[in-house]
């Protein structure tokens, strides 16, 4: 199934130094997800791997330059959230709380 029929928009950049798969995988991460299990038939739909090995990939592409320069805003919030989450389970791992 292709990011149209799922309802995500997405127009290659040429200019950018992404790739066309990094830069689905950022239009992808762009779109809310409502309904549990959604995001996780799209990524397997779109890509076909598993939701493990794309958040790995995401999680690389988040800390690359062009990714940055592709989509600042949307690249530091992803940072931000994993910030949030990796300082969480320290906190809880610790048994303590900020």
């Amino acid at each position: 199934m292709s990011s149209e029929a799922l309802g995500i928009e997405f127009e290659p950049d040429e200019s950018s130094d992404l790739d066309e798969r990094s830069q689905r995988i950022l239009a992808l991460e762009r779109r809310w997800w409502k309904y549990a299990g959604a995001k996780e038939q799209a990524i397997s739909e779109m890509f076909s791997i598993s939701p493990t090995n794309y958040y790995q990939l995401l999680n690389t592409l988040i800390d690359t330059d062009a990714a940055l320069a592709y989509d600042p805003m949307l690249v530091k919030r992803l940072r931000r959230l994993r910030s949030t989450r990796h300082r969480a389970r320290s906190e809880k791992r610790l048994g303590t709380e900020a």
